[in-house]
């Protein structure tokens, strides 16, 4: 059996690998222009994915930093906890940073008998030799004919990024502020090292200056020695209407985009993952053929709990923003109750684990 896969990016590599493993021919098909990888982004996997990822992917154990506990403030109760989830016996999720995992990935590939690194040539017809293409490229001639009907909301937020050096400390707690300018994240990657994410809503992209004294302004935790290159993009929820075209299959961030407040942007990729590796094993096992019969499966299993979830998200974020333009505390408060619930407090974050 032999997979197309179109796209260079973290979800294409992290599939064409979970299929490798099964002994699946993948060709990965790349585009002409060069992709830049961001030095500064990082992503945060929850506990149940790291453990898929390390047994069905590839091992990066060695590669994360590991956080057992998570602060949340808001701006209208100043330094109380908003909320906190913590277990101490072991992670509640891991941080790695974007173009370490990409190397990592890239890396292992090259090195497989069942994977090919290929151009893309969009005249050509060679997907007729394949039953199914899977496509995680948002701007080939695939995306633009089958896949251009979606559901999208702009934010009016720049996202911008960058890491933290600082003075060494026991760095294992990660810190969300909702602030009146938006949501703040501070994300260990080590004991020397954090990583940032503040989305600034503002219709105009912010001076670094801008950021960085907001940064400053808020952290509370780090004797900071530099603050490095710090990067923006723009801020949009994405759902794809459909997920297959006959044979074609929309993969990755090209089906589904959030919020990077809670960190599940990555994570909603890895329980795709973990679903249509799922699909394929049983039609092999059961030796029936792997044909867009897969992508109608996929399609029926997942995109159900896909929407739920990046709107339970979206949710999460209007509320956020309507609680930090009221001067009262009484929303603040509320959410103060509910997370002092130990119940209700382990249902969030095995949500933030599992997914629905």
């Amino acid at each position: 059996m032999r997979v197309c896969i179109l796209g260079n990016g973290l979800s294409s590599l992290a599939l064409s690998k979970a299929l490798v493993n099964e002994k699946i021919y993948v060709d990965l098909f790349y585009t002409k222009k060069i992709q830049k990888i961001s030095q500064s982004r990082t992503i945060g996997i929850s506990k149940k994915n790291i453990n898929f990822f390390n047994k069905h992917i590839i091992n990066i154990d060695n590669f994360i930093w590991k956080l057992n506990e998570i602060h949340i403030f808001s701006d209208n109760l100043k330094n109380e906890k908003l909320l906190n989830f913590k277990n101490n016996n072991d992670q509640l999720f891991s941080v790695i940073r974007n173009h370490q995992l990409h190397e990592i990935l890239e890396k292992n590939l090259k090195k497989n008998k069942y994977f090919k690194k290929l151009k893309f040539k969009e005249k050509s017809n060679f997907f007729d030799k394949y039953n199914i293409v899977i496509n995680t490229d948002h701007f080939n001639l695939i995306t633009k004919k089958h896949f251009n009907k979606k559901i999208i909301k702009k934010y009016n937020s720049f996202a911008y990024t960058c890491i933290l050096d600082h003075q060494t400390i026991s760095n294992n707690i990660a810190t969300q502020i909702f602030t009146k300018k938006g949501p703040l994240a501070f994300l260990p990657i080590s004991n020397e090292k954090t990583s940032v994410v503040y989305s600034f809503k503002n219709y105009k992209k912010k001076e670094d200056q801008v950021i960085i004294d907001l940064i400053n302004q808020y952290n509370f935790m780090y004797k900071i020695n530099k603050i490095n290159k710090i990067e923006s993009f723009e801020l949009k929820s994405l759902n794809l209407r459909s997920y297959y075209h006959n044979k074609f299959l929309a993969f990755g961030d090209l089906l589904h985009r959030i919020h990077p407040l809670a960190g599940q942007g990555f994570n909603m990729t890895l329980r795709d993952i973990k679903i249509f590796l799922n699909i394929i094993k049983k039609k092999k096992e059961l030796g029936l053929p792997i044909d867009n019969s897969v992508n109608r499966e996929f399609e029926e299993k997942i995109r159900h709990k896909n929407f739920i979830f990046s709107n339970g998200i979206d949710l999460i974020y209007e509320f956020f923003n309507l609680e930090s333009k009221l001067k009262s505390t009484f929303l603040s408060k509320s959410i103060q109750f509910v997370g002092s619930n130990p119940k209700l407090n382990k249902f969030f974050s095995n949500i933030a684990d599992k997914g629905f």
